[in-house]
């Protein structure tokens, strides 16, 4: 069976020029025209990923990605802005999109990107399956259960995206290892985005916030220059 997607975008053009191309490369392709119909799209049938625009009327694509995850849907999320600020690739990320691409973009870009998150999303159901997982993961406080995909500092849970665990996993899995920027961008993402990319330092500030919230500080260290590591405090 194909996978099916999503596309979410306003501009009749881009909208349209997606789903041609989209359908050429094999998948399943549903669009909607704005944030309204994507949600209704979204909620009634099963995909395996969405594309979704920032700006849309009457609901933006923030807007969806936060209504869906909040209903607990995981469908992986390749958001599209025309804002390139580091700011506002913040929101969306934070909204819950697993990845961003700046308009305009190249269409090979996007596919990688949605071929990258179609990957993700299959190896994470691989690793619910028992037999799987490896052992829990401990350093000092840090406890990261892949079977569970849960995290703990000491008996703190550690509410963490997808991508967000992935990434913790990676590295706890390799501590006291420097995973430089084009291991872990492969690894996790499946596709290199490249020195000017700052999806990982925004995806490591979420980290490190969310374990010191906790009490977990100076766990994750940048070797400027080569990437970063998980020692113990």
């Amino acid at each position: 069976m194909p996978n099916r997607v999503l596309i979410a975008d306003d501009d009749r053009a881009i909208r349209e020029s997606l789903t041609r191309a989209l359908e050429l490369e094999g998948y399943d392709v549903v669009a909607a025209a704005d944030g309204v119909e994507a949600l209704t799209r979204a909620r009634r049938d099963s995909f395996h990923a969405l594309v979704v625009d920032v700006m849309m009327p009457h609901v933006d694509g923030l807007a969806v990605c936060r209504v869906l995850r909040a209903e607990g849907d995981r469908t992986p999320v390749l958001m599209l802005t025309a804002r390139v600020e580091t700011p506002d690739r913040v929101a969306g990320l934070d909204a819950g999109a697993d990845d961003y691409l700046p308009k305009p973009f190249e269409l090979d870009e996007l596919l990688a990107r949605l071929r990258a998150l179609l990957r993700r999303a299959t190896l994470a159901q691989a690793s619910d399956v028992p037999g799987h997982a490896d052992d829990v993961l401990e350093i000092a406080s840090l406890r990261v259960d892949p079977t569970a995909r849960r995290a703990w500092w000491a008996d703190a849970v550690l509410q963490l995206t997808k991508t967000e665990f992935d990434l913790l996993e990676l590295m706890v899995h390799n501590a006291g290892i420097v995973l430089d920027h084009s291991t872990i961008y492969q690894r996790i993402w499946g596709y290199d985005f490249g020195p000017d990319s700052k999806n990982l330092a925004v995806y490591i500030g979420y980290l490190r916030r969310k374990l010191a919230e906790a009490g977990g500080h100076d766990v994750i260290h940048t070797v400027r220059g080569v990437g970063y590591v998980v020692r113990r405090p």
